[in-house]
């Protein structure tokens, strides 16, 4: 959707799709009726709307149009597989995968400069851009570690610790006023982090901004207050892990798979359409900057409602508001 505007960008989807899975149908709710189409050879795995473009992910390609009528091909760019269908698309940039592993590649939208960040050195999970457009988070396969990157020059400013053990990303997303963070997992959990901000001056101000060794002074004792393990982060050739930056809050989240077709036992068919066959969980969206929805899919879909806050003695948690079941039975 774009915004709060009335246009919608549809793509069919599931076990009854209404509409081609290599279609784009841009809707005008005003109108109530398509407004512009467009067709691909293989299937859309994501669409991404401003005011001035399209943008289309499908496995191996993106294509980006002016947003017009008849819509403009501007551009399209090779990538890696990219089944989840990644893309962020802001007023200044557009990320994506580049053509090889871990790899993101940076447009930028009134220019058409491209530039590569090698994000990960495994296949990328999630990426999401700030409001703003300054700042670039990343996950990979892995789903250990949260890399930040500003993206007026593709430095890597921050690594964000989610855990040691690995796990699948559902979900990044940034707060509407860039100063916060949150990532979902298959394990259950929303992990709330400090954003580090390029242009804040709390980061700003650090000469090592913008050099390999900038993640290691942002993280230090003296200046993070979110490192779990204390002093033991400043003991020099430990593993990195103890001085990494921790999420300064947690909360739990429902993940409850959904029945196979047949009941109990019966084996597991895939829901075309969706990458990895499954509805998706764990979706994060910001109502404010301190209110969460995280939203899940499927015959069990709902969603849950978590407020970050600050205790009486100071300290910051995030807590479950409400939920609602919307689909369940």
């Amino acid at each position: 959707m774009l915004g709060r505007a009335n246009y919608i960008a549809l793509v069919g989807g599931g076990k009854q799709p209404k509409f081609p899975q290599n279609k784009v149908i841009i809707w005008d709710d005003a109108k109530q009726k398509a407004v512009i189409t467009l067709e691909f050879r293989t299937q859309v795995h994501r669409v991404r709307l401003s005011r001035s473009r399209i943008v289309v992910a499908l496995q191996n390609s993106i294509h980006m149009y002016a947003f017009s009528s008849p819509p403009e091909k501007l551009s399209v760019f090779e990538t890696a597989d990219n089944l989840n269908g990644l893309c962020c698309l802001g007023t200044k940039v557009v990320a994506f995968p580049g053509n090889a592993t871990g790899r993101v590649q940076l447009v930028e939208i009134e220019t058409g400069n491209v530039s590569i960040i090698p994000a990960h050195g495994s296949p990328l999970r999630a990426m999401e851009l700030s409001p703003d457009g300054q700042v670039l988070a990343t996950a990979s396969e892995t789903g250990t570690l949260i890399r930040i990157f500003a993206t007026s020059n593709c430095a890597r400013i921050a690594e964000l610790r989610r855990g040691v053990d690995h796990a699948t990303i559902y979900s990044i997303g940034i707060s509407p006023d860039n100063t916060l963070l949150a990532v979902t997992s298959d394990k259950s959990t929303l992990h709330i982090f400090d954003l580090p901000h390029p242009l804040r001056d709390d980061y700003r101000n650090s000469p090592q901004i913008g050099t390999a060794s900038s993640v290691h002074s942002i993280g230090s004792i003296d200046e993070t207050p979110n490192q779990k393990w204390g002093i033991l982060g400043k003991i020099p050739l430990l593993p990195r892990l103890f001085s990494d930056i921790y999420s300064f809050t947690s909360a739990h989240f429902e993940t409850v798979d959904d029945p196979s077709i047949g009941g109990v036992g019966a084996p597991y068919v895939p829901i075309p359409g969706i990458p990895g066959g499954k509805a998706a969980k764990g979706i994060i969206g910001w109502l404010n900057e301190y209110t969460i929805m995280v939203i899940g899919a499927g015959r069990d879909g709902r969603w849950e409602r978590f407020i970050v806050g600050t205790a009486d003695d100071g300290r910051r948690h995030c807590v479950r508001n409400g939920w609602k079941r919307y689909l369940g039975s």
